[in-house]
């Protein structure tokens, strides 16, 4: 078989940085402050800035514990109603049940993959607390119809963020837009560190608890006033790692932005649908994700001419017995339902070559003059 093209190259992105990373860990080292340091205090400024926000964000330990702190912070919890998208990565409504609330799954808009306003107006009872708005794929969520729907039923607009970093919504920041922002620095993220590691934006009111929450509900060293503390922490090397990565976010972005371009202008004529870009919205691309009939079969035959691809996400959370038990499911999700059978992820990443994605597109495009 020819070479492999990945569906992600976390290793070849990062050895882009090789020297650096080398020299911010002697950094730290050297540094003698290994928990919440200068390199966090660093960062969360940082990233506070790039997101337009007078806060700096609260470094946590991983995009699900950010979404857990971030409810926590929001006062909700056991018979509390969170509403979010069946049509997710699992960590989204695992969060949820971690507090003891009750995920309540709505339908998504087609073109999106992300929550359907009307679905989630819908689905609104006296126990909702909170709206969960994924970003899924890398594209806002309709945060423009949703941010009214939650002012008015006075419920919290949190933003799960960790596939969208660096996407905007009319010149706004993703995790700018809503009550609380939610982060991932997983790897394969479009900011990626070397091991897990996340963050929560949102008011400098909100984020107080939140700073608290994360070791312990500490006010005062080793003096808790909050219950649910946990320890939950950015480490300090992820975060040298990350100051090293942050300026260049987004010219990674517009990387991806171009692998994305080129597939869909040579990809336009065949009988896929192509991801979208609603008017206002700047799409991220952490995945690119095709809808086709031929899912199955095409992805054998990628997979026979040495192509990775993925399938975010197989299963709908409300079917899946670990995230399904003891929750609402609001409507049909018959929107939801349509695309587990036709999402396919292709390769995309910062470092892929010319060579790569014409032999996605070659392999992509045979497939379909074979007579599919």
């Amino acid at each position: 078989m020819e070479s492999t093209v990945g569906l992600a190259d976390p290793k070849r992105d990062l050895a882009r940085f090789e020297d650096q990373l080398v020299d911010a860990a002697r950094r730290v080292i050297a540094s003698g402050f290994y928990i919440n340091g200068t390199e966090v205090r660093s960062f969360e400024e940082a990233m506070g800035r790039t997101l337009q926000l007078e806060s700096p964000v609260v470094g946590v330990g991983s995009g699900t514990d950010a979404l857990i702190l971030a409810l926590l912070a929001a006062g909700i919890g056991l018979g509390d109603e969170v509403i979010v998208p069946s049509h997710t990565a699992g960590p989204s409504v695992a969060a949820i049940r971690a507090i003891l609330a009750t995920p309540v799954f709505v339908d998504v808009e087609a073109d999106t993959a992300c929550l359907d306003p009307q679905c989630v107006e819908e689905a609104i009872s006296s126990k909702t607390k909170a709206i969960l708005a994924v970003h899924l794929y890398g594209h806002p969520a309709d945060m423009d119809r949703l941010k009214p729907i939650a002012t008015h039923h006075g419920l919290i607009l949190i933003e799960d963020c960790a596939q969208a970093q660096g996407a905007r919504l009319r010149d706004r920041p993703v995790g700018s837009i809503g009550d609380l922002g939610c982060f991932s620095f997983y790897p394969t993220k479009n900011l990626g560190a070397v091991g897990d590691g996340g963050a929560v934006s949102g008011s400098a009111e909100r984020l107080k608890i939140v700073r608290k929450l994360r070791t312990y509900g500490w006010s005062e060293p080793q003096y808790s006033d909050l219950p649910l503390g946990r320890c939950s922490r950015l480490d300090e090397m992820q975060a040298a790692f990350l100051n090293v990565k942050l300026p260049l976010l987004d010219a990674d972005i517009n990387s991806r932005r171009r692998v994305a371009e080129i597939y869909k202008d040579r990809l336009v004529d065949l009988p896929i649908e192509l991801p979208v870009e609603r008017p206002g919205a700047y799409h991220a691309y952490h995945l690119f994700v095709v809808k086709t009939d031929f899912r199955d079969p095409l992805r054998e035959h990628l997979s026979k001419s040495g192509i990775m691809t993925g399938l975010h996400y197989p299963f709908p959370a409300h079917v899946q017995p670990g995230l399904s038990e003891g929750t609402r499911t609001a409507g049909s999700l018959a929107v939801t339902l349509d695309l587990q059978a036709k999402i396919l992820s292709l390769p995309l990443f910062v470092t892929m070559t010319d060579a790569e994605i014409d032999k996605v597109i070659g392999a992509v495009q045979d497939f379909f003059r074979g007579g599919h």
